[in-house]
């Protein structure tokens, strides 16, 4: 006996193969295709966190500078905070729009949230104030490093 995997994904476009070749609907049999395959239903894509904001992160000579790129965000959307030597970095967003009008009721509403974690190194000061700005939709971070570390030079190691 052999076991068949059924796709009923594969019936959301119609069998007809005169619509695959009709030169209204060219992209036909690679959007069926796109459909019928398990990359478009995996969990990864319709999971609650799937949006993570891209982030850089820069050593200066003293201090640390992170940047992460969170567009459409205001200042008051971000909650930063430090304990136990681990940044934790919270933006969350949500608009609500309701238009009543005689013969109708439109309502719109979206909501986005992410949270970023990192442990951060030895050599960031923890007393020290953290310096946010939130700017063109990159939110900045600068935590200055512990006066000690600044003052130790850079070994450079020669490659033979």
């Amino acid at each position: 006996m052999t076991l068949i995997k059924f796709n009923k994904r594969d019936r959301l476009l119609p069998r007809n193969r005169l619509i695959s070749r009709n030169r209204f609907f060219p992209w036909n049999n690679s959007l069926k295709d796109f459909l019928s395959s398990d990359e478009f239903f995996k969990d990864d894509f319709f999971s609650e966190d799937s949006f993570m904001p891209a982030m850089n992160v820069k050593e200066h000579q003293n201090d640390f500078e992170i940047e992460f790129a969170a567009p459409g965000f205001s200042k008051k959307d971000f909650e930063v905070t430090i304990k136990d030597d681990v940044l934790n970095v919270c933006g969350e967003k949500r608009r609500e729009e309701e238009e009543i009008e005689e013969d109708y009721t439109r309502k719109e509403f979206s909501y986005n949230s992410f949270k970023r974690s990192l442990k951060l190194p030895s050599t960031v000061n923890p007393d020290a104030k953290v310096k946010a700005t939130y700017k063109n939709g990159i939110l900045k971070l600068n935590l200055l490093k512990k006066e000690d570390i600044k003052q130790t030079p850079k070994k450079v190691i020669e490659v033979v």
